[in-house]
């Protein structure tokens, strides 16, 4: 059975990093400048958001997992807004603000929901040196997670402490990288650049082999646990030692603002790591975080309730007939939500009594069942002239009503062994009138990586061919 959803409340999260005041200045705009050809706002509104790591903890409390948050910001306006807005969210915050140095502000100047403007107030060069993280590594043991939130402002300047002691208290190390040099992240558990950072690395990537290729080197390269890229509407990628690549589509159906959307990916895979989730089942949930949080406008977080309803959602509405593309993504989709797929394949030419019994009894041996159907020409080739009584179209449709069917694709060949390599089910299935499950066709394949193959009790029926010929026989009467 699938998952059940993550216990967020048990979750505790360390988030270390660079924090920042994101500032909204919003008003309507109802002319143009004397001035210059631009356009004059009438500010009606101005709001605080904390930005940085500061998002990232702000992000891990709004499930409702414990957050505290370590970092640096200055002894002045934004900082104290910084902490005020913190500590109302439930965060616990422990910011050493400095005498020498401003809170970085970003403020952004807003009219009917669009970013008109963007204004950063900082010092021009960072921090030298990074922070003094010994009060935060003495506070690792009990955290489910560690996250490092590097947004190039100089407070993870010398990661590789705090790092080793997070390894030697067993606390995964996740890192949101900034940069050209990954070197300093060597030993962590899990590294989220996007596919711009990504590159920034190792290379231009064209295609998928290739970002998998490059990727599953830097892993190694750094003794990394994983690499999960973000790739805007491309989705996800998950990369992990010795394991096919987890590619995971992009949900959102329209980008708003894409402002914090890497702070939305860590903050929910940390928080699911934390509350004993798988990291693919993390990820899964990271990428359908991700397709909220670009919806709306600003640095936006999400909370527990709506991510598990739109993840019951994503369990729920995925199903019927598809290709074999669309198939590879929803199979992805599942298997990251820790999915067990079943997978059965057959003419179903006539769909009688004995089917049906033979596909609820396939989709209990795991959590989604893929039924893959013969061609017409497939069909004739195995059955004789005069099959299949009903078109293709028509056994799909009539397959995918089944409520124990999720997803019905087509293949043209004699065999499904294409299929098998291709979606590597967990589980192969056929009806139990099979003399056994050495005659099973596709069970070499199965085997080979690990899957099973099984057969189902027997259910008595008339075959399709018995009743095709019942009815020749009574139509010539």
């Amino acid at each position: 059975m699938s998952p059940p959803p993550p216990e967020f409340d048990h979750a505790r999260v360390m988030v270390v990093g660079d924090v920042m005041l994101d500032r909204y200045c919003t008003g309507p705009v109802s002319r143009i400048s004397p001035e210059a050809p631009v356009p004059v706002v009438r500010v009606g509104e101005v709001s605080d958001r904390p930005g940085g790591a500061g998002n990232v903890a702000l992000n891990i409390a709004s499930l409702g997992a414990a957050a505290s948050l370590w970092g640096e910001a200055g002894r002045d306006e934004a900082g104290e807004a910084l902490g005020t807005l913190l500590g109302a969210a439930g965060v616990e915050c422990h910011l050493a603000l400095r005498d020498d140095r401003a809170t970085p502000v970003k403020l952004r100047v807003v009219s009917r929901r669009q970013q008109l403007l963007r204004l950063d107030f900082e010092d021009a060069t960072p921090a030298a040196g990074g922070m003094d993280w010994r009060a935060a590594a003495r506070a690792l043991p009990g955290c489910g997670a560690l996250v490092l939130s590097d947004y190039a402002r100089g407070a993870l300047a010398g990661p590789e402490p705090l790092i080793a002691a997070a390894r030697d208290a067993g606390v995964p190390v996740l890192v949101d990288p900034k940069g050209a040099d990954f070197t300093r992240w060597r030993g962590a558990g899990l590294l989220t650049p996007n596919l711009a950072e990504f590159e920034a690395v190792v290379g231009p990537c064209d295609g998928e082999a290739a970002l998998a290729a490059k990727g599953a080197a830097l892993i190694k390269d750094l003794a990394l646990g994983a690499l999960l890229i973000t790739r805007g509407e491309a989705g996800m990628t998950l990369l992990r030692p010795g394991v096919e690549p987890l590619h995971l589509p992009a949900r959102s159906r329209e980008v708003f603002d894409v402002t914090g959307a890497g702070d939305t990916v860590i903050a929910v895979v940390a928080a699911a790591l934390a509350a004993g989730v798988e990291l693919a089942a993390a990820a899964s949930l990271a990428n359908i975080a991700a397709g909220i949080a670009v919806g709306r406008f600003g640095t936006a977080a999400v909370s527990a309730p709506e991510l598990l309803r739109a993840a019951a959602g994503e369990r729920g509405g995925e199903r019927g007939v598809v290709g074999l593309e669309q198939l590879r993504r929803a199979l992805d989709e599942a298997r990251g939500r820790g999915e067990k797929i079943v997978f059965t394949n057959g003419c179903f030419d006539i769909l009688h009594a004995g089917h049906v019994g033979y596909l609820e009894e396939a989709r209990s041996l795991g959590d989604r069942l893929v039924v893959a159907v013969n061609g017409d020409d497939s069909v004739r080739r195995l059955k004789g002239s005069g099959r299949p009584v009903n078109p293709l179209d028509r056994r799909m449709a009539v397959l995918a009503a089944l409520e124990s069917v999720d997803w019905v694709v087509a293949f043209d060949a004699d065999t499904p062994e294409d299929l098998l390599r291709a979606l590597r089910p967990e589980v192969l299935v056929k009806g139990g009138d099979y003399p056994g499950r050495e005659a099973v066709v596709g069970r070499e394949i199965v085997e080979a990586y690990g899957g099973e193959v099984r057969l189902t009790g027997e259910i008595a029926s008339p075959s399709t061919s018995a009743i095709v010929r019942h009815i020749r026989g009574s139509s010539k009467g």
